[in-house]
């Protein structure tokens, strides 16, 4: 694939918010339209008669209802999608030997949450790991990794956001991120208790990353797990101008779902691997269209307060980063390290690397860095319990 091509393939946190913030420079004038639009519905009019048009209140009802079956037969589409994805890659000549399942979690919201399980076929777990996904993608796209975990004895549980893979919700619409940290915590919450004595981690790609990150300052979270791993994760995300952070909160309550058309062009690369890139972005169920106002604003915020409180940071952590990383910022991932006062924290950054790690040529050596630092949390918490 050349590079021209490569280019074409972009993520969806990568060169996504950025236009967005330029275009909403240009967006006053949406603004102006707005406002004259509503002086016009407002101005008085002869009346019709009844029989003449449908009452203006039935009439939005019937819009209601058109748009929520349409993303009802949406999440439908995508959850039948999410179910024949093939969850046993093979890993080395061994193949995968586990048992895997799919099945639905309902969150803090009552939506009903897309998830996936691998466990070794026999013998004692060692540890459990939730894999939180990072925008626009899916959990199924951890499968590799998942086996991976399996032939070294973890379980691994995987998890779809609202709005992405075959959770419930507008596909790459996240109303709020904070529910996702509570759906992040309350699915911890269900897989602990099925699993009492088994050491529990979570993992966070990109936003992904952050929402474990913010999930992990709850006093509760933190009791739960042994550590976390964050690879890439969205700590600096600044708009391209002042001004956005101005109007960012205003357009996602006015238009929350607007679609800003600018944001689909030409992005960063988030992996060196061609085959790599081609599979995410051929993939169904990844979000490809421009990425909606809420959801960006959603992301500003999140970075915006764990930014402010990462010495607040007490939790046992991995962070891994590339640095050649242009969605988001690996100096971020270096700043959580220096200042956060977790007592058992380590950094690993990879020299010309990129966004998507996992996905990067030398995804194996990376795979087994994340084994090797959980076997070391592991083990020192055997040292400590002696």
């Amino acid at each position: 694939m050349s590079r021209a091509e490569m280019d074409q393939l972009t993520s969806g946190a990568s060169n996504r918010i950025i236009p967005i913030f330029k275009t909403l420079r240009t967006s006053l004038i949406f603004i102006h339209t707005f406002f004259l639009s509503l002086l016009l519905l407002l101005w008085p009019r002869r009346r019709r008669s009844p029989a003449a048009s449908t009452p203006p209140a039935q009439s939005s009802v019937k819009k209601r209802r058109l748009v929520w079956r349409m993303e009802e037969e949406d999440t439908q589409r995508r959850r039948a999608l999410a179910e024949v994805i093939e969850m046993g890659e093979n890993i080395g000549d061994g193949g995968f030997r586990g048992r895997w399942s799919t099945s639905l979690f309902y969150g803090v919201k009552r939506n009903a949450l897309f998830f996936r399980s691998w466990l070794p076929e026999s013998g004692e777990l060692k540890g459990i790991l939730i894999i939180i996904h990072g925008l626009n993608e899916h959990s199924g796209r951890y499968a590799h990794f998942a086996t991976r975990l399996t032939s070294c004895n973890f379980g691994v549980y995987a998890i779809d956001w609202i709005g992405h893979g075959g959770s419930d919700g507008l596909h790459g619409f996240v109303p709020s991120l904070d529910h996702v940290v509570a759906d992040t915590g309350a699915f911890l919450e269900k897989i602990k208790s099925e699993n009492p004595e088994t050491p529990c981690f979570l993992f966070g790609h990109s936003t992904g990353g952050a929402v474990v990150l913010k999930a992990a300052l709850s006093p509760h979270i933190e009791k739960m797990v042994k550590g976390i791993i964050l690879t890439s994760p969205a700590l600096r995300v600044k708009p391209a101008h002042p001004i956005v952070k101005a109007l960012a909160p205003i357009f996602s309550i006015v238009i929350p779902k607007f679609q800003f058309k600018g944001a689909n062009k030409r992005g960063i690369p988030v992996s060196r691997d061609p085959a790599a890139l081609l599979a995410k972005y051929s993939d169904p169920l990844v979000y490809t269209g421009p990425i909606r106002v809420r959801t960006g604003h959603e992301i500003l915020r999140i970075s915006s307060y764990l930014m402010q409180n990462l010495q607040s940071v007490t939790v046992p952590f991995f962070v891994l980063h590339g640095t050649a990383d242009k969605v988001t910022d690996p100096v971020a991932s270096q700043d959580l390290y220096n200042e956060a006062a977790s007592e058992f924290k380590d950094i690993k950054l990879y020299e010309g690397f990129l966004h998507d790690l996992l996905f990067e040529p030398e995804r194996e050596e990376i795979g087994q860095d994340i084994i090797n630092w959980l076997m070391k949390r592991l083990n020192a918490n055997k040292t400590l319990a002696k």
